[in-house]
């Protein structure tokens, strides 16, 4: 059907031609992370009946991003005109947003180009079964995925099994696991100037947070058994240096994520080795000095796994959610285990979901393939130059839409905006959610009431927030996976969802 390295070198030829110079980090100094969405079409059964020794598959690009940056909480916005987190993952899943409206429009216009037919209830519509998506990721995501055993003595990190033969090996991770030494020693003599506070929940497993600054304080952890997580995290690391004799190498540390573990969970031990971080939590994105809301792309992408890519707006026109067949990661430090803990094994055991919502069993594979401009890339190529290496302030979304396709954005708004500027249309990226928002209302005004969906037609709808809470299976399949899996997922507060 297709390889791991076919649909990387698709999204990294995709980068190359179809997205500008402008937004791409300068190669001399910066780097950054790339993550897109592939539309592959099988062919249909009447195709293969009429020729069966053609089973070609089809892909194509549909949506792109680039970025490694969020803004803190003090920058967010409750006109919805920001984005509030542009690290790679984030901009191409809401780039594949716009596009799956675009579609449904298309749909709705009675356009066979459509990726959707109808369904079995007025108003909803359904996948076309020869069509199916697979998500490309240049690097690990951030969060529980990253956290990814060191070996000796070459630091070898297991990848999956492809079709194409057994697992390769990753050429940075000796780089890496110097540079992590480094970091460490860091880590261990320094301390958050930050406090998080726990505030009251509001009764359906979301906390809210605040930051303070404080003065630095020395916390001691006391490694002990309080902690079960941490003791999961190192078992699984002694069980590979038991099995070190069968020619598995001995792990000796572990990748650190910079993603901060939420209020009023069990937090990270901090201790040296193997048991600095403890695995399986939800996190939430590092920031400079202000603190993000913004959750980990791990974290992100266990809750599409359940809830489908298309968010709650979308699914009032779907029957069933639209969910990834295969998340693919180039070529970095990556770890099966880790991957299939951060974004399966943590949701796969929830129950009493709505009919249509499933915990996905998504492939999990590794490309041997390097994006040209990822940190180790750059690294690689500058590795006697003395600059230093810094990510790329701008992120690149890309749809495959036919009016403006192409965005770049910068602090979370399109670049070039000035503070006078900024409130204006003109610096709104098109996947920041009141533009989105905007395309999702065109579509349900283009479409005659009588053929809408009940969830749209029941009651008088105004804000972004009534539209999201009208999708009732949705939002009923949210309650149950936070109540059961995703405790303490940081919430954006009300008032930051009430634009029109």
């Amino acid at each position: 059907m297709w390889s791991a390295d076919e649909i990387a070198e698709l999204c990294y030829r995709h980068y190359r031609t179809r997205l500008p110079k402008q937004g791409k980090p300068d190669p001399n100094r910066e780097w950054t992370s790339l993550a897109a969405v592939v539309k592959v079409e099988s062919a249909t059964q009447r195709e293969v009946c009429a020729d069966p020794g053609n089973l070609q598959v089809m892909k194509e690009v549909v949506a792109m991003g680039t970025g490694t940056k969020c803004i803190g909480q003090n920058r967010m916005r409750k006109t919805g005109d920001i984005l509030n987190d542009s690290h790679a993952e984030i901009v191409a899943k809401r780039s594949f947003q716009r596009y799956l409206l675009h579609q449904m429009w298309l749909a709705a216009s009675h356009q066979p180009c459509s990726i959707f037919i109808p369904g079995t209830e007025t108003g909803k519509w359904r996948l076309k079964p020869n069509t199916r998506f697979v998500f490309f990721c240049s690097h690990t995501p951030c969060g529980d995925a990253s956290i990814i055993p060191i070996t000796e003595p070459e630091s070898q990190l297991s990848k999956p099994m492809t079709g194409d033969g057994a697992a390769g090996q990753s050429s940075e991770c000796k780089s890496d696991h110097e540079r992590l030494g480094i970091e460490k020693r860091k880590s261990e003599t320094t301390s958050s100037n930050h406090e998080i506070k726990r505030m009251k929940t509001d009764g359906d497993g979301y906390f809210s947070v605040i930051t303070e600054d404080l003065s630095v304080q020395q916390v001691s952890v006391k490694q002990d058994d309080t902690n079960p997580k941490i003791f999961e995290c190192s078992g699984e690391m002694q069980t590979a240096n038991k099995e070190t004799g069968l020619g598995r190498p001995k792990v000796v540390d572990v990748y650190r994520t910079g993603a901060k573990c939420v209020p009023g969970v069990l937090g990270d031990a901090r201790v040296p080795g193997l048991g600095y971080h403890c695995v399986g939590l939800l996190r939430v994105k590092p920031g400079r000095g202000d603190r993000t809301c913004s959750m980990s792309c791990s974290d992100k992408m266990a809750r599409w796994n359940v809830l489908g890519c298309q968010g709650a707006l979308l699914m009032h026109f779907l029957q069933y959610p639209v969910y990834l067949s295969a998340i693919i990661v180039g070529k970095c430090p990556y770890s099966q285990e880790a991957m299939q803990r951060a974004i399966i094994e943590r949701c796969q055991h929830i129950s009493c979901l709505p009919d249509g919502f499933l915990p996905q069993e998504v492939k999990l594979l590794q490309s041997d393939l390097q994006f040209e401009h990822s940190r180790q890339a750059i690294q690689e190529v500058r590795a006697k130059s003395k600059t230093k290496l810094v990510p790329c302030s701008a992120a690149i979304s890309w749809s495959a839409v036919p009016e403006q396709p192409l965005d770049v954005t910068s602090d979370g708004f399109r670049q070039g905006t000035t503070k006078k500027g900024i409130g204006s249309h003109q610096s709104r990226s098109k996947i920041c959610k009141v533009e989105l928002f905007h395309m999702f209302q065109k579509l349900v005004t283009s479409i005659s009431l009588e053929a809408l969906p009940d969830t749209l037609r029941m009651k008088t709808l105004e804000t972004y927030w009534d539209y999201k809470e009208a999708a009732v299976n949705y939002q009923e399949a949210w309650k149950v996976l936070r109540s059961q899996a995703l405790q303490g997922w940081v919430k954006n507060a009300k008032e930051y969802l009430h634009f029109i």
